[in-house]
């Protein structure tokens, strides 16, 4: 059964000088005032709802889920509606090593699986935690003694197994129980983007705009493909979706390819770059978001003011919208819900890429001044709220059917890098290697 998008008792977080303590629980809130919700920033192009009623949004019920074996959830990225319960306190928080500072920055999502909490920080340190408790299971530095690398890309688990993406160009393999390397992997350059897992296959994308598919068994490659080489890039990771036997590869070039899994071959291209950017930074055509693949569409954002849906078998646009960003967005039921380049938090919907509503986000530490600029990361969505993170260091939620903020609270440092659900937990790694639990 559906859940009809009307204001019930919602479950969000509230500000710690309101509270004075960890709890989340939101109280029942009056229906929205009618009217469209708009950017209140000036903006060269501003962003307007164009449904008459957010009222009719439906969404999947939650559903609980055990792991989040990889980046984005699973292979796809389509994880819906998490189920996380009805009451949320934090439970245990750990640091877990370097975070992030001027030279290197924390890039990969935590992954949860065999009831163990798997992270990798700014220095290479991979640690397993226990997730009930947060304790220490094992520690493994998986930097060659003659490498000086870089921070690592991310993390999947599969099959007993931990592959771990490096900026010392290696993929690496380790026992998940213990912290033993089992295997190592030299690729064309470093990664910072987590592979992708599916049918005893890694998939993973270099800094030079390469595909490479591994062996999980042994490491060995076994095909290779290559996009545009840019000169310049977003300092963000990025991960390949696979549904079945495609994968759809996004590179920092914009563009965005389907591979047939067993042997790389091109199955179709597109490219998510616009005219119409032409300032600075405004330039880079990244896709920093993870693309989704779900019920035979993809769905991808670039930072060049493109959002697209694409049929997965033909690769023919479905619609497209002059909408950028840098995060993963999140697909639930018959709506995506996105972080833009202007910090608005935004709900379309996935027919027809028309939007739903519109919320706008805190863009700058001092406002008055503009200075301190905001980066927020998310969202994922739990028992009807979204849930973001920010680089000031506060937790948020809105409500996914409105765009209603239902609360902040806040966190002991940034967070900058999307949480992860399972086991009923929201697992939120902070910008100074801290893994704080909710439960």
């Amino acid at each position: 059964m559906k859940i009809i998008g009307r204001i019930i008792p919602l479950l969000a977080l509230l500000t710690l000088a309101a509270c004075g303590d960890d709890s989340w629980i939101g109280e029942k809130k009056a229906p929205p005032l009618p009217g469209k919700r708009i950017s209140v920033l000036t903006q060269d192009k501003q962003l307007q709802p164009e449904l008459k009623s957010a009222a009719d949004i439906l969404l999947p019920p939650p559903e609980p889920n055990d792991d989040w074996p990889q980046a984005g959830g699973y292979a796809n990225h389509a994880m819906h509606h998490m189920d996380v319960g009805d009451s949320l306190k934090q439970v245990w928080s750990t640091n877990v090593g370097e975070g992030s500072g001027k030279r290197v920055k924390l890039l990969a999502q935590p992954v949860i699986a065999e009831g163990r909490v798997y992270t990798v920080d700014a220095q290479n340190e991979v640690t397993a935690l226990n997730a009930k408790t947060g304790k220490t299971v094992w520690t493994t530095d998986i930097t060659p003694e003659d490498i000086d690398g870089g921070s690592s890309g991310g993390l999947a688990y599969d099959n007993g197994r931990i592959f771990v993406s490096t900026g010392f160009a290696q993929m690496v393999a380790l026992d998940a129980a213990s912290g033993k390397v089992i295997w190592r992997q030299a690729l064309s350059g470093p990664m910072r983007g987590a592979p992708t897992v599916f049918g005893g296959r890694i998939f993973v994308i270099t800094v030079d705009n390469q595909t490479h598919c591994l062996a999980a068994d042994d490491g060995r490659v076994l095909w290779s493909q290559q996009g545009t080489t840019e000169q310049a890039a977003l300092l963000a990771g990025n991960s390949p979706a696979v549904d079945g036997n495609v994968v759809v590869v996004p590179y920092s070039s914009g563009e965005v390819y389907a591979l047939r899994a067993e042997n790389g071959a091109v199955l179709w291209q597109d490219s998510l770059t616009t005219l119409s950017r032409t300032q600075g930074a405004a330039r880079l055509t990244d896709i920093g978001g993870r693309p989704i693949i779900d019920r035979g569409r993809v769905y991808a954002v670039s930072h060049a003011d493109m959002l697209v849906s694409i049929d997965l078998r033909s690769g023919r646009r479905i619609w497209e919208r002059d909408i950028g960003g840098i995060q993963s967005p999140w697909i639930a039921g018959d709506y995506l819900y996105l972080i833009t380049n202007n910090n608005e938090a935004i709900a379309v919907e996935a027919k027809t890429g028309k939007i739903v509503w519109i919320t706008q986000l805190k863009t700058w530490k001092d406002s008055e001044a503009k200075t301190g600029r905001i980066v927020w990361a998310g969202p994922v969505l739990a028992n009807d709220r979204l849930i973001f993170g920010s680089s000031h260091g506060y937790l948020l939620t809105l409500s996914p059917y409105t765009g209603e903020v239902l609360g902040t609270l806040e966190a002991s440092a940034g967070v900058t890098i999307q949480p992860a659900i399972a086991g009923g937990t929201i697992y939120f790694f902070t910008d100074d290697a801290d893994v704080v639990a909710y439960r």
